[in-house]
């Protein structure tokens, strides 16, 4: 796999640890948990802004981040003779994939939002000529995002953490009196929260380094159809599922709420929907299916979860995800599967949780993955307004293979999508890739 594109010069990014944090002395004894945390870039080490970004953008409540625009070629840098705003196949472009200039040198999120998804469009006068640039010497460490953990299942690693808590001394049981008081809502700290995930801090090659070949060029015609075509096929756009992943996206699950018991925990997070995890602890997976879970052999949008204490750590593993996709985000298939540890912290600005996420699926991902979040507790259960379960009434409908809004009482020839498989991929292949040649290819297009 290239390499050279995922590497960080340093003066572009300085090696900084998150430091300050108290977290629990039993997070850094398993085999499992507690490896050191993710570089963060300099830059955003005590912001409170998403304010380093590859990619050319708006960030809400931000200036336009840009290296140049309106047709102008940064400083140093030689184009391709054509790039994916004005690419004819991007399929037959597999050679330039690994090459940042392919896109501009503009993150995922920056293609994402370069028609103006928030308002201020990026691509100029003339686009594609005119599409503005992101910056070409800002990248994020591949290393940095992969699992520093030896597992390549979830089902590994979380029986290594069980049998890690057994042999001193088992799973932690308490009752209502003694569980650790997590009941609360909190946010998500921007600074400390600027993952990788977000598509915003690094270059397309390395987001597609982690991908396996047919997920790589699914996320090609991502990128392409963000850029190229300008016809981007977001889930809440019509109403669609939000999927799994959606609560660790940029925007989606900022604000948390967690709802202990001794035996069921809600993690619940709002994006266009309403997002929650079910915890049921001290259970185990039906192992029969095609993947573990609790319930019925039928994918769940949520997936199931199980999981256990130690000490004051709470470890899930979750499976029987249905594969979807998110905002700016990797596709991922049926077989996807998260391990996440909850651990308190405590630092100058407060208390809270520390959720580190590793992501597995074989069908997806070249290696495990790996995501971590700070969340400041800001207030009780029961204080302020109450949670908004968020539902969505649909407005736009694909006419065309563009998201159309139609008024109440408008008639339309509708084509129901196949929501199960890829309905984004399907509207793209009619509407926006005509001449293409897409490789052939058994069930290229399935989540089985």
């Amino acid at each position: 796999m290239p390499s050279t594109h995922c590497r960080l010069t340093a003066q572009v990014i300085t090696a900084v640890f998150i430091t300050g944090l108290a977290v629990s002395a039993l997070a850094q004894t398993s085999i499992g948990r507690g490896a050191p945390d993710p570089l963060v870039p300099d830059e955003l080490v005590g912001t409170e802004t998403k304010g380093w970004w590859a990619g050319a953008g708006i960030p809400p409540e931000y200036p336009p981040i840009f290296a140049t625009r309106d047709g102008e070629i940064p400083a140093g840098i030689e184009p391709l003779p054509y790039d994916i705003f004005s690419a004819t196949d991007f399929y037959q472009d597999e050679n330039l994939w690994f090459d940042p200039r392919y896109y501009k040198c503009n993150s995922p999120s920056g293609l994402e939002q370069i028609w103006g998804a928030y308002e201020v469009a990026m691509v100029g006068d003339n686009p594609p000529v005119t599409a503005a640039w992101g910056y070409c010497d800002r990248d994020y460490p591949r290393e940095e995002i992969v699992s520093p953990y030896p597992f390549r299942t979830a089902a590994e690693h979380y029986q290594a953490l069980l049998d890690d808590t057994r042999a001193r001394g088992g799973s932690t049981q308490y009752t209502q009196a003694t569980l650790p008081d997590w009941n609360g809502r909190y946010n998500r700290r921007k600074d400390k929260n600027a993952t990788w995930y977000y598509g915003a801090i690094l270059q397309v090659p390395t987001y597609l380094s982690l991908l396996t070949p047919e997920y790589q060029r699914r996320f090609v015609q991502q990128m392409y159809h963000y850029s190229g075509s300008s016809a981007p096929q977001w889930p809440g756009s019509y109403c669609w599922p939000e999927g799994f992943m959606r609560r660790l996206a940029q925007y989606g699950g900022s604000s948390v709420q967690m709802v202990m018991t001794p035996d069921y925990i809600l993690d619940m997070r709002n994006a266009a929907k309403t997002l929650i995890t079910q915890i049921h602890l001290n259970r185990e997976f039906n192992m029969t299916g095609v993947v573990p879970r609790l319930g019925p052999d039928v994918p769940e949008w949520f997936g199931e979860t199980i999981g256990f204490w130690d000490g004051d750590a709470l470890i899930t593993w979750t499976s029987n995800v249905q594969g979807w996709i998110s905002h700016g985000g990797f596709e991922y298939s049926n077989k996807f599967q998260t391990i996440e540890i909850y651990t308190p912290f405590a630092d100058a600005r407060g208390e809270g949780l520390k959720h580190e996420v590793i992501l597995y699926d074989e069908e997806a991902f070249a290696d495990p993955l790996r995501i971590m979040e700070y969340m400041d507790k800001t207030s009780e259960l029961n204080e302020g307004d109450p949670l908004v379960y968020m539902e969505c009434v649909a407005s736009n409908y694909p006419i065309e293979g563009l998201a159309t809004p139609k008024t109440p009482g408008s008639r339309l020839e509708y084509e129901m999508p196949n929501i199960p498989g890829r309905p984004w991929g399907d509207i793209w292949e009619s509407y926006h890739e005509e001449g293409m040649q897409r490789p052939e290819q058994e069930d290229f297009f399935s989540f089985e």
